[in-house]
């Protein structure tokens, strides 16, 4: 008896997860290849960068979400490239055995996007981005060290720099990040230090281009900037970060003097694309064929944020964004499928639906923007937050996201304020003995 079609999804992202479960019905083999054994909702990390939540809420293993797929077998993995023509995937054989192959006969590239520093890969190790459940620790570890430096740093312009956080880039993760660690600041944590004021603490966000959210509607970005002005961001907007090093950021001219800069100005197609040998845009992008396949190999797909793939009934470009991985993905899992039953068939051209952009900037303030209705405030808070929820793969997580979102709205609380990793304090200059006892502060906790 014949062996059945491989198809083989690398990813186990929106994109990826979506191949593969549109793949339920086909008469295939379906192997689905990540390097980690689990599934991030990514467009919540900044909740668990900024201590709304915990790690284990937004993620699911892939095993589980796949477990009733008879037809698909998990892999964890590092795949590290590909011989489209011969139809195989190299990956890492593990323990030092160096590289070995497998064939298939279908494949799906669904590996996403790493972050991109604009030629400048010394800044990675100083400015973390945001994509996975580690760089979320990561960023949640630097903001509450640099709170707890501040509590116990005797020289006052450390002390400041300590309380400075920078961010880079004002797409909807810049956005997000700056409101959070704002709220965080001056109404989460002010009665838990005893030396500093920490509503005090400076919040900048620096992007290049003209305005924030340059994606969505000038009417909701400009309510984007003036909701984080209101809330005490420091909003840069036509400014250009220059350098960063370990005492700060240079914008032009300006030195701003932080211990924590965080980094959400851009982003790069994952390396893997670049092994199939086929034109890449600037951002390393596969530039794909209007059903998504890569050009000269037909079997071969492209899809989510290592796609540069374009809507066939606009031309435009399909955003990195969420619901473009997850149509992506479901478009192609239905044509391999239909493919597989009548070989013969045409193929369909990718349609890009969009449903909307939103962004959240903070407690009841969000701005969205649903096929041509703009809605701002508490509502567009509340609907941001129902649809993200409603997306979330774990039933159980969403339960849980939902009842952490509404304790903390009701108590202003972010309760995995969790230091994990190292947790060594930046002091140059102790404060005196004396200083660093509660009882001894001359300052009133703030309620």
């Amino acid at each position: 008896m014949p062996d059945r079609p491989r198809v083989i999804i690398v990813g186990g992202g929106f994109a990826g997860l979506e191949a593969a479960r549109a793949l339920a019905r086909a008469d295939a083999d379906v192997t689905l290849v990540d390097r980690r054994n689990h599934h991030v909702f990514q467009p919540l990390l900044y909740q668990i960068a900024t201590a709304a939540i915990s790690p284990a809420d937004i993620a699911a293993p892939i095993r589980h979400v796949l477990r009733t797929q008879r037809n698909c077998h998990v892999v964890l993995g590092t795949v590290t490239g590909v011989d489209a023509a011969a139809k195989r995937l190299r990956f890492d054989a593990g323990m030092g055995r160096g590289e070995a192959s497998v064939g298939f006969d279908y494949l799906v590239l669904a590996a996403g996007a790493t972050h991109s520093y604009f030629d400048h890969p010394e800044w990675e190790s100083l400015a973390p981005g945001l994509k996975t459940l580690e760089d979320a620790t990561e960023i949640r570890r630097r903001i509450l060290l640099a709170f707890e430096s501040a509590e116990y740093e005797g020289d006052a312009q450390r002390q400041r720099a300590a309380l400075t956080f920078v961010i880079v880039g004002g797409g909807p993760t810049g956005v997000e990040l700056a409101g959070a660690i704002k709220e965080i600041a001056a109404a989460t944590i002010p009665a838990d230090f005893r030396n500093i004021d920490t509503t005090s603490a400076r919040v900048v966000l620096i992007e290049a281009g003209p305005r924030v959210l340059a994606a969505m509607p000038e009417e909701l970005a400009r309510r984007a900037h003036a909701d984080l002005t209101a809330m005490g961001v420091e909003v840069r907007v036509g400014s250009r970060v220059t350098d960063i090093n370990s005492d700060g950021v240079r914008v032009g001219d300006d030195f701003i003097a932080a211990r924590t800069v965080l980094w959400a100005a851009g982003v790069r197609g994952n390396p893997l694309g670049a092994s199939l040998g086929v034109p890449l845009d600037r951002r390393g992008r596969v530039i794909v064929e209007p059903d998504c396949s890569v050009p000269g190999h037909p079997h071969v797909f492209v899809v989510g944020d290592l796609a540069l793939a374009r809507s066939a009934d606009t031309d435009q470009p399909v955003p990195g964004v969420a619901q473009g991985g997850l149509q992506m993905g479901r478009f192609v899992g239905r044509l391999i499928a239909r493919e597989l039953a009548a070989p013969d068939s045409p193929r369909p051209k990718f349609i890009y639906r969009d449903l909307g952009s939103m962004a959240t900037i903070g407690r009841a303030r969000a701005v969205a923007d649903i096929r041509g209705w703009h809605l701002t405030g508490f509502f567009a808070w509340l609907v941001w937050g129902g649809l993200h929820i409603m997306f979330i793969v774990n039933y159980r997580s969403r339960i849980i996201v939902a009842l952490q979102w509404f304790w903390n709205w009701l108590l202003f609380s972010r309760d995995a304020r969790l230091i994990t990793g190292p947790a060594s304090l930046d002091i140059r200059q102790p404060r005196p003995e004396a200083d660093i006892r509660p009882e001894t502060s001359s300052r009133t906790p703030l309620s």
